[in-house]
């Protein structure tokens, strides 16, 4: 009998339960790098692919090396190798792949339902490594460098300040669902977490005794946080309609005098970094910065996700 794998499409499919072993996998995986034991083989013999329609240096690269040292082979695909460029359904080409792949890890940058499209049948599994609306992965690689650093997730402390995108959407999504964390999410005004995201996390922070709270005023930012984080302001596949959005930005970068109001908290950003822009140098590259650390964490993450959703 075929086997019926997970999908990671969105972090609201996972069960809290879920959540919590992806994360605990993930520092696994993480801790037992750091002590320099290889990853074990769980995949071997399965085939996973990855279609990326977008740049991508670190998810990429973090499946693409984790299944490979998990002991799968890879197929990867670019933007002008499907033949959903000629005409193709993405249900049809998500049935065939199914029948020759294990797993599927797809970038897409637009809409959810593009890559929902790919699930659409129940013999491979379908990550989703970054769509328009969430960076599911991005949040498990944030959560992995949380608790590698602090332990456990539940009671952080995390002021993440920018734009509400789809980084932004996953960390509210994952952090809201452990206990007692307080996630304050600073944004500027028009450019805040989308509604249903905002009702979501704020009823996961109702059942997990923890808090959440969207504000677009700097004076409300948090007494005392454990992570600052930020994300670009360009996030990939997007574009702003207002010609001045960078001045409306502008008090929102995160250089040394906000850090200094958090002495001892760790900065977190989820790269690419546009130094100058969202952050400064002196930030990113200072002592509280862990995004390197994060970034690699992406790796550990995939593994997690890929163990999961193909093995089970």
């Amino acid at each position: 009998m075929q086997h019926k794998r997970r999908h990671l499409l969105s972090l609201t499919d996972v069960s809290d339960e879920e959540l919590f072993r992806l994360v605990e996998t993930a520092s696994g995986y993480a801790a037992a790098s750091a002590a320099g034991a290889p990853y074990t083989k769980v995949l071997a013999g399965r085939v996973i692919g990855t279609y990326f329609k977008k740049t991508s240096t670190r998810t990429r690269t973090a499946f693409s090396a984790a299944a490979l040292r998990l002991g799968a082979e890879v197929v990867a695909y670019g933007p002008g190798d499907l033949q959903e460029n000629t005409g193709e359904t993405t249900q049809d080409t998500g049935r065939v792949l199914s029948r020759m792949l294990d797993g599927f890890v797809v970038r897409t940058a637009g809409p959810d339902r593009e890559i929902a499209a790919y699930a659409d049948q129940d013999r491979m599994s379908v990550v989703n490594a970054m769509s328009e609306g969430e960076h599911p992965t991005q949040a498990l690689a944030d959560l992995t460098t949380i608790q590698g650093l602090a332990g456990e997730v539940d009671g952080a402390k995390v002021l993440y300040v920018g734009e509400g995108n789809n980084s932004a959407v996953a960390l509210a999504l994952a952090l809201t669902r452990f206990k007692g964390t307080e996630l304050t999410v600073l944004t500027p005004e028009g450019y805040g977490l989308p509604e249903g995201t905002s009702a979501l996390a704020s009823a996961y922070a109702e059942a997990s005794g923890s808090t959440f709270t969207c504000t677009h005023d700097l004076v409300d930012a948090p007494g005392s946080a454990d992570f600052v984080y930020t994300t670009r302001w360009q996030t990939t596949g997007t574009s702003k309609a207002d010609p001045k959005w960078r001045d409306v930005f502008e008090p929102f970068r995160v250089d040394a005098a906000l850090m200094s109001r958090y002495p001892g908290a760790r900065f977190l950003h989820d790269l690419p970094a546009h130094r100058g822009e969202e952050v400064t140098a002196e930030v990113l590259d200072g002592p509280a910065s862990v995004a390197f650390d994060q970034a690699e964490n992406k790796m550990h993450s995939a593994a997690a996700v890929l163990e999961w959703c193909v093995v089970g």
